[in-house]
C-alpha cells in the first residue's frame, strides 16, 4: 500500500458515515412504505420491490457493483418508485443514469487500464453507490436528514433537487470517465495548469462538455416525465453542472489536501446540486 493509499484509507470513516447517514433512511422508508401500502395497493407495493429486485439483479449480473452494491441500487430503487408510483416515475432517469455511465465506464477500457485509471472489474461498492444516489433517494424520504436540518424543500422542489442530484452524478461520472479516453489537456481548475489526466480537481474540454450533455439529457428526461416548465428544467439541469464544477473544486483543495475521500466529494457535489436547485425554484415562486 503506497503512502497516499494509507492516508486515504484513514478517510475510510467518511464512506461509512455516510452509507450509515442514508442506508437506514432508505430502509426504513421502504419497510413502512410496504407495511402502509400492501393492504390497500398490492399491486403498486409488489411492483416496487419487484422493481428494486430486478435491478439489483441486473447490476450485478453485469458486474458493474458488488452484491453489497447491487442490493443498495435495488433498496434505492424501490425507495424511488414507491415516491413516484406508475408511469412517471423517477426510474426512468435512474435506468438512463444506469445507462450512460456503465457504458462511459466500459468505453475505452484499454487504454484506461494502461493508464491505471479503470475501474475496478469488480464494478463500485455500496459506499459509491450511496455518496452518488443517496441525496437523489433522501429528497423524497420525509424525515430524512437532508429535509428536516438542511431545509430541502417538499413537493415539487423536492422532485427537482433528486432530478438535479442524478444529473450531477451523470455529469461526474461521464466527465471523468469519457475525458480520460476521448484526449484533451486535463488542467487543474484552481490553477487551469496542466496536470495528468485523473488527478483530481482535473477538467478537461472534452471531459467537461461530456459531463454537460449527460446532465442535460437527464434534466430533458425528467422534465418531460414531471411535465415541468422549461425554467424548472434550466434549474435542473444548472444544478446538475454546478454540483460538476463543485466536484471538481473540492476535489482540487479538500481531496487533494486529503480532507475528504472521493465518495465524500460524490456526496457533497450531488447535495449541492439539490440545494442549489431547489434554493433557486423556490427563489422563483416569491
Amino acid at each position: 500500500m503506497t503512502h497516499l493509499e494509507r492516508n486515504f484509507a484513514g478517510l475510510r470513516w467518511q464512506s461509512q458515515g455516510i452509507v450509515l447517514l442514508i442506508l437506514p433512511l432508505a430502509a426504513v422508508f421502504a419497510s413502512l412504505e410496504t407495511l402502509v401500502r400492501w393492504p390497500i395497493e398490492s399491486l403498486q407495493t409488489a411492483l416496487a420491490l419487484g422493481l428494486g429486485l430486478f435491478f439489483a439483479l441486473l447490476v450485478w449480473s453485469l458486474r458493474a457493483a458488488t452484491a453489497g452494491a447491487a442490493a443498495t441500487g435495488g433498496l434505492f430503487t424501490a425507495c424511488l418508485y414507491f415516491w413516484t408510483p406508475g408511469l412517471h416515475t423517477l426510474l426512468w432517469p435512474l435506468l438512463t443514469l444506469f445507462l450512460l455511465t456503465f457504458a462511459a465506464t466500459r468505453f475505452g477500457r484499454g487504454r484506461k487500464e494502461q493508464m491505471g485509471l479503470a475501474e475496478e472489474k469488480h464494478g463500485r461498492n455500496a459506499a459509491q453507490v450511496v455518496a452518488n444516489l443517496g441525496i437523489a433517494v433522501a429528497a423524497g424520504i420525509p424525515l430524512s436528514t437532508t429535509k428536516v436540518l438542511l431545509g430541502l424543500p417538499a413537493g415539487r422542489f423536492a422532485l427537482m433537487a433528486s432530478i438535479a442530484a442524478m444529473a450531477e452524478a451523470t455529469a461526474d461520472t461521464l466527465s471523468s470517465e469519457l475525458g480520460q479516453v476521448l484526449g484533451g489537456t486535463p488542467r487543474m481548475l484552481t490553477t487551469m495548469r496542466q496536470v495528468p489526466a485523473g488527478t483530481d480537481g482535473a477538467i478537461s474540454l472534452k471531459g467537461t462538455l461530456a459531463g454537460c450533455a449527460g446532465a442535460l439529457v437527464i434534466a430533458l428526461l425528467g422534465g418531460s416525465i414531471f411535465q415541468l416548465t422549461p425554467v424548472e428544467i434550466a434549474l435542473c439541469c444548472g444544478g446538475g453542472i454546478f454540483g460538476l464544477f463543485f466536484d471538481s473544486l473540492i476535489g482540487a483543495t479538500l481531496e487533494r489536501a486529503q480532507l475528504l475521500n472521493n465518495d465524500a466529494v460524490n456526496f457533497l457535489s450531488t447535495l449541492a446540486s439539490a440545494l442549489v436547485t431547489a434554493g433557486g425554484a423556490t427563489l422563483l415562486t416569491r
